[in-house]
């Protein structure tokens, strides 16, 4: 994809060859998970005291340092887009974990009458409570896009307006790729996941399988819920499990250090190759002390910037900036915005080979952490 479709005017001057960015933005405390104080949005104003402004919100799965890189984003488009000259304003609303309470805070929006847009990381890709909200909200006037994880397509695809996000196959394919690339002899591995119900996570194990190839064997793909705690028992569960296993692979972006973690304990690091989904800050020290072997890293500050922009031109009824981002007459797809993916390597001396990944950049983690420190970012 082209940068231009991600970052506008100035910025794509400074990062025409970084797709990617992710970071701790300075918000208030409850932008982060404190739900003790009213949530800060990209005009300044706390969630209800923005007088006449109306809302466009991105509601997460759950609560991950993987959604302060799309926070930023989302600031970013606020301020670009001058929202306020408008009377909107932008939101992230951390939800958590739950497919309960990601369809409670749909429901409590369908009450609020200064929403104008909602751009949903669905957590249940096949849940119909949560596609009948959306359908519900659409019917209200308030605009729908999903952000990082789809509704089910061949189901719900009318329940929002399109879905800006990784593709998530290819990102799977590209990790499975990369195991194979490390370890070409191949055997067993097991996927770590919050919910495999998840459309990102369908797509990614499904992918991964396609990557890796005959030589790599699933043993089973385990389910946490987003309970830290949990993922790290599962990891324990499945080296305990199967006594052949040399492939551990996280799916979300804090399987990655449940995995390190795990490893680390068990002083078997030897034993095992290690690729992961996104790039958490734990993630890229694991990697710098040698303890992760490849990273698939997406790009949640394009999710937000582009979700913002995209709900600010649907309430706009912005129909150039729309096509251009959404061609959804005359091709499959046309209703999905990419926001691309990179890989992420230790160092030069990876057995991993640059050149067999066309298309994609492969980068070491230290030019990755000289682009991220030029920036004052933390991991993406």
């Amino acid at each position: 994809m082209t940068l231009s479709r991600i970052l506008p005017g100035q910025i794509l001057l400074v990062l025409v060859s970084l797709v990617f960015v992710g970071c701790e933005p300075n918000v208030p405390k409850s932008e982060t998970g404190d739900k003790s104080a009213p949530s800060a949005s990209a005009s300044g104003s706390p969630t209800g005291t923005s007088g006449n402004l109306k809302r466009l919100i991105i509601l997460t799965n759950g609560d991950s340092p993987y959604w302060d890189a799309c926070r930023q984003g989302l600031l970013a488009a606020g301020s670009d887009l001058k929202l306020k000259d408008d009377g909107l304003v932008a939101e992230l609303d951390v939800n958590d974990g739950t497919a309960q309470g990601q369809l409670s805070k749909l429901q409590q929006y369908a009450t609020q009458s200064d929403i104008a847009g909602v751009g949903v990381s669905a957590i249940d890709a096949k849940n119909v409570a949560i596609a009948d909200e959306l359908r519900s909200l659409q019917k209200k006037g308030i605009k729908i896009l999903t952000i990082d994880s789809d509704v089910d397509r061949s189901q719900f695809a009318d329940a929002r307006y399109a879905f800006i996000g990784t593709n998530n196959l290819a990102g799977g394919r590209l990790l499975g790729k990369c195991a194979a690339e490390l370890k070409p002899e191949g055997g067993e591995y097991v996927t770590f996941v919050g919910f495999r119900g998840a459309q990102n996570a369908i797509d990614r194990i499904e992918g991964f399988a396609e990557g890796a190839g005959e030589k790599l064997n699933s043993k089973d793909t385990m389910e946490d819920g987003t309970d830290k705690t949990k993922a790290r028992d599962n990891v324990r569960n499945a080296i305990r499990n199967h006594p052949d296993l040399n492939f551990l692979v996280g799916i979300w972006s804090y399987n990655a250090p449940a995995i390190v973690d795990v490893v680390k304990e068990s002083n078997r690091r030897k034993d095992f190759t290690i690729v992961v989904f996104d790039a958490e800050p734990t993630a890229i020290t694991a990697m710098k002390e040698g303890n992760i072997d490849a990273m698939v890293v997406q790009n949640p500050f394009g999710m937000g910037y582009e979700g913002i922009r995209a709900l600010a031109a649907l309430v706009r009824n912005q129909k150039e900036t729309l096509t251009e981002m959404f061609p959804r007459y005359g091709q499959d797809g046309g209703d999905i915005f990419d926001t691309g993916l990179k890989v992420v390597i230790p160092s030069n001396e990876s057995p991993l080979n640059p050149n067999h990944f066309e298309g994609v950049e492969v980068i070491t983690l230290e030019r990755f952490q000289e682009w991220l420190s030029k920036y004052d970012l933390t991991g993406s």
